[in-house]
């Protein structure tokens, strides 16, 4: 259960990342709320799936599963150029995520 509520949170950092970039400098309200209610999320299942996890392992899967879900999600909308490089480089990435859980000694 904490592995599935570290990749939910994973995929919130990426909801309060984009929220952020959308909100120009908390300019625009709408924006402002998600980058608010994904970060509270984000940081919950974070600190909830750490109960069990190594923080090492959480925040690295946590980081990676938003740095990923971010970068796919510009390029898919355009606004962050894609290339083969960038996609084998995070397929590189979520390779290493799925590594760091079979090797986690947590359930």
């Amino acid at each position: 259960m904490d592995w599935i509520v570290l990749v939910l949170s994973g995929m919130m950092e990426s909801v309060w990342a984009i929220a952020l970039d959308r909100s120009e400098g908390f300019s625009h309200p709408i924006p402002t709320m998600f980058f608010l209610a994904g970060l509270a999320c984000s940081m919950f299942g974070l600190g909830y799936a750490t109960k069990t996890i190594p923080i090492g392992v959480a925040y690295a899967v946590w980081t990676g599963i938003g740095v990923v879900a971010t970068a796919v999600y510009g390029m898919a909308t355009g606004s962050e150029p894609a290339s083969l490089v960038k996609v084998l480089l995070l397929a590189g990435l979520v390779g290493c995520i799925v590594g760091l859980r079979l090797v986690s000694e947590s359930a």
